[in-house]
């Protein structure tokens, strides 16, 4: 005889959060407002929403890896603010009626994986229906110097990447069967980097606290700072936006993974490619090159100069952003 598969209609909202006791503290989820216990330190608050078929697919991803890529990818926001302590998470659901109830429970495994791995707890929530799934995550972490922050650039600057990129939009073409920018054979270390780069991504923590252990004596904190999960050069101009400066990228500076493809196709995937997770940061050239030294993946690949925001390769060559076939959330 078949198993009959619980369904969230099957057993209710308070089932369902009496089930999801076992992820939170005790007595954390037993009324409407979330205890965050914290020293006296002022706090950052990131929130972030994954609606599925926009920002995760069952058909590449079992629940588990959206969960540990939900609160991961937040992770990443509140350390490219310089934040190396995590607080706490709350989590916002909707699901149709007909989800299963093992999907949720799996989705939480997932979360919990990653919380177990970077730290803080999930404090609360909460739960309703809808047609498709989305998943909104708050995320806390404590306000750390430096506060890193894409306003914070100034000419003299070197602009630094902290590994490699393209990997994660590999990941989604070989998990997709997506067509490839050419015909190559794809090594397969590269391929099983780049799956597990798209489906279980690792925020740059490791970077932080090289660039936190390294700064000379003679630099005040001041830096600038973003990771690359809309794309590496999206990246760059969201600093010269903040900062109204300039950047010059070096073309031959650009961090690939040593088995990426020579083909010059396959290029955009790591200028534009998105959901890698590194720092990208503007530092004073002491401070980057000290990073140099104590992070072997960061390389130095521009520089901030004054004007108007705009992207630049060495060779004087503006960069277009606009042609490039960026993710768009509208």
């Amino acid at each position: 005889m078949q198993k009959k598969i619980t369904t969230i209609k099957d057993i209710g909202e308070k089932e369902l959060l009496n089930r999801l006791k076992k992820f939170l503290r005790a007595g954390q989820i037993d009324d409407d407002i979330a205890e965050i216990k914290s020293s006296e330190k002022n706090l950052l608050i990131n929130t972030d929403l994954l609606v599925e078929k926009i920002h995760f697919s069952e058909k590449i991803s079992n629940p588990k890896d959206i969960g540990w890529k939900c609160i991961t990818t937040n992770i990443s926001d509140l350390i490219c603010s310089g934040s190396k302590n995590i607080v706490s998470f709350s989590v916002g659901l909707v699901l149709p009626p007909n989800t299963h109830w093992k999907w949720v429970e799996s989705l939480y495994e997932g979360m919990h994986e990653a919380i177990k791995e970077f730290g803080g707890e999930i404090i609360g929530g909460d739960c309703t229906s809808g047609e498709i799934k989305m998943i909104s995550i708050t995320a806390i972490g404590e306000m750390n110097q430096p506060r890193l922050h894409r306003g914070n650039a100034i000419p003299g600057d070197y602009i630094v990447s902290t590994g490699y990129h393209g990997l994660s939009r590999l990941g989604l073409a070989l998990l997709t069967s997506e067509k490839l920018p050419s015909k190559v054979q794809i090594n397969p270390e590269l391929s099983n980097r780049a799956i597990e780069a798209h489906k279980r991504p690792y925020p740059a923590v490791k970077a932080l606290k090289a660039l936190i252990e390294c700064k000379p004596q003679t630099t005040s904190w001041r830096a600038a700072g973003t990771d690359s999960s809309d794309g590496l050069i999206e990246s760059i101009r969201g600093i010269c936006e903040s900062s109204n400066c300039q950047a010059v990228v070096s073309k031959t500076s650009i961090l690939k993974d040593p088995n990426w493809p020579k083909d010059s196709n396959w290029n955009d995937w790591v200028l534009y490619g998105g959901e890698d997770y590194e720092l990208i940061l503007s530092l004073p050239k002491e401070w980057a090159e000290a990073l140099l030294i104590k992070l072997k993946s960061a390389k130095i690949i521009g520089f901030i100069k004054q004007g108007k925001p705009k992207i630049f390769w060495d060779n004087l060559e503006e960069i277009n952003i606009k042609k490039a076939n960026l993710f768009q959330h509208f």
